[in-house]
């Protein structure tokens, strides 16, 4: 497979595994992901970098399943840091797979990438409404955790939190998350 074959065909590995639902599939976000696919994602809480090389063991997986060379990985996929879109589908992916798998309701990586997305208010650009410096402004605030402090406008959101997420690592908030829903 050529080098940027690879490439693309990664990218719509990603895609895939977040866009695969009904009313997911009938709107169209590549220009969104596409674009989160471009964006490094930085951390500033040092356990965060959990996140970012949870993103980077994707392109491995992702190799496996095509059966691609382990070194064209590594010098076509690992020749950049961990993108937002990666470190995106990779949470969302531990989020069913270790802790809220059920078969009963399949998998559901997709529905917990999507909360992410609507959460930080990202849900409305499908391609036709798409908004590039909308968008950086918002991975920026995240990223920079410049969102409130119960995490309105970042990843996850909880009411009545007794803790300033932004001070707080991904996994954490996400747990926090994950518990709160239970409590509605």
């Amino acid at each position: 497979m050529r080098d940027y074959e690879l490439e693309k065909r990664y990218f719509e590995w990603l895609y895939n595994l977040v866009c695969n639902d009904g009313y997911v599939k009938e709107l169209d976000y590549q220009e969104l992901l596409f674009h989160l696919y471009q964006i490094n994602f930085v951390y500033t809480i040092p356990r965060d970098e959990n996140r970012f090389y949870d993103g980077i063991s994707l392109r491995y997986y992702f190799g496996n399943e095509v059966k691609a060379d382990r070194l064209q990985i590594e010098r076509v996929l690992d020749s950049r840091p961990c993108s937002v879109l990666e470190m995106l589908v990779a949470l969302a992916l531990r989020i069913e797979n270790e802790l809220m798998s059920d078969p009963e309701y399949g998998d559901r990586a997709w529905k917990w990438f999507w909360k992410m997305i609507t959460n930080m208010n990202l849900g409305g650009m499908t391609n036709e409404k798409f908004d590039k410096e909308y968008v950086d402004r918002v991975i920026e605030r995240m990223l920079a955790r410049k969102y409130e402090a119960n995490g309105r406008g970042g990843l996850f959101t909880i009411a009545n939190c007794k803790e300033d997420l932004r001070d707080v690592e991904i996994w954490i908030q996400m747990n926090w998350y994950i518990n709160s829903m239970s409590e509605v």
